[in-house]
């Protein structure tokens, strides 16, 4: 219980059953009822008192214990797919779990975008440099000045050799040493036109392998995006879970933020929302002509596996909408629709993932129809006149030229 990694936000009793010889490790016992059950905001916009009851541990400085009447229970409400009313707008999508890449053998081509941009800031690098002293004496600054000076040339050396060590190889498999001189080109053309360094920064902290590996998720998302047919990534699916769908939502849920579906676009009674946005968008879909259905992931267990930096990640989307673009509603598009109001680097690895390797690998599966990923990326711009502005953008998106791909 001690350790460090135990950690839960469910402890409502803690029992001592050994000697405390301290009072530190009182405190240590204690702090694991300091969890949060909830962290919704009551009426007054502040969280609701939580307490937890605490026997054997001896504490010198407390006062009488509190005596906490239990709170009245929120009222619930059953999220459920409305079946089998509502069955014909089941929505069934596929669970991936990971890409299958197939490096090329030859010549690579490159097709850089905007989002292919890496922009270096004091938020991401994190501090560089720090001034030690003691009680007395001179202090000293210390920093990574080792890196200001790095040459791009040796940047684009460092960028190919990790690439290369860490994508496109098997298990079992060394580096494609062969691809060096290719992958350092391309590097040094996304080095020379985009990177850019604010605050401070300089091209050299590239040289940290967090920093390097976010560079070289740039680099291979053009590289994919340049690919065509069969040469485009391919989707791992869960291999005991291979599909998800609409029919499986039910639970249960406080939230007050909620939006009662129109039965006939939405396989799910209620959409919990996170802002008004979305319930606007829910607003505009169902009044659209082109709309089959839709549904908000929420409880849905729908996730798009990326990579940010050297770390594994899970980006859940807000909506999957089913359009009519004109090929019959038995052959819908289904497009990943996500509302952003800020967008960090972030936001671009979980757009890069989504356009370069999650939907053209499932658009290649054929067997969970045609998909497409759009996102609006201006919600804060929209508050003004805010419905009539997410409808346009709406009937953009449906049109379009949002950049949702139309073709498997």
């Amino acid at each position: 219980m001690l350790t460090e990694g135990w950690d839960a936000n469910t402890v409502t009793h803690v029992l001592g059953v050994r000697a405390f010889g301290t009072q530190l490790l009182c405190e240590q016992v204690i702090g694991r009822a300091l969890r949060r059950q909830s962290y919704d905001l009551n009426e007054e916009g502040l969280f609701d008192v939580e307490y937890a009851d605490v026997f054997g541990i001896p504490f010198d400085f407390t006062a009488e214990p509190v005596v906490a009447p239990p709170p009245q229970p929120r009222p619930t409400i059953r999220v459920r797919a409305v079946r089998p009313e509502r069955d014909a707008l089941a929505i069934r999508f596929p669970r991936v779990v990971g890409y299958r890449v197939k490096p090329p053998e030859e010549h690579i081509r490159v097709a850089f975008t905007a989002d292919s941009i890496l922009e270096l800031t004091p938020d991401l690098v994190g501090p560089t440099i720090t001034q030690n002293a003691g009680i007395i004496g001179q202090g000293v600054e210390l920093g990574a000045a080792d890196t200001e000076n790095t040459r791009r040339a040796t940047l684009a050396f460092h960028l190919a050799k990790r690439f290369l060590e860490t994508r496109w190889r098997d298990p079992d498999q060394g580096p494609k040493w062969h691809l060096f001189g290719q992958i350092k080109q391309i590097s040094e053309r996304w080095l020379d036109a985009y990177l850019t360094c604010r605050g401070n920064t300089h091209i050299g902290q590239l040289l940290y392998q967090e920093l390097a590996d976010m560079a070289c998720a740039r680099i291979e998302a053009a590289i994919s995006g340049a690919k065509s047919g069969k040469d485009r990534p391919q989707v791992v699916l869960d291999p005991y879970n291979p599909s998800g769908s609409t029919h499986h939502v039910d639970f249960t849920t406080t939230k007050t933020s909620r939006y009662r579906t129109d039965p006939r676009r939405c396989h799910i009674d209620w959409v919990i929302t996170d802002s008004d946005w979305e319930a606007e968008f829910c607003r505009v879909a169902e009044r659209h002509p082109r709309v089959l259905a839709y549904v908000k992931n929420h409880n849905l267990g729908f996730e798009v596996p990326y990579r940010q930096g050297s770390s594994n990640r899970l980006y859940r989307p807000d909506f999957i909408v089913l359009v009519n673009d004109g090929h019959g509603p038995d052959d819908p598009l289904h497009l990943v629709v996500e509302i952003k109001g800020y967008r960090g680097e972030d936001a671009r690895d979980k757009k890069l993932a989504m356009e370069n390797h999650w939907v053209p690998g499932v658009n290649q599966l054929g067997d969970y129809g045609r998909w497409g990923f759009v996102e609006f990326t201006d919600a804060y711009a929209m508050q003004d006149n805010f419905g009539e502005e997410m409808e346009k953008r709406f009937n953009e998106m449906i049109e379009g030229r949002w950049g949702g791909e139309r073709t498997p």
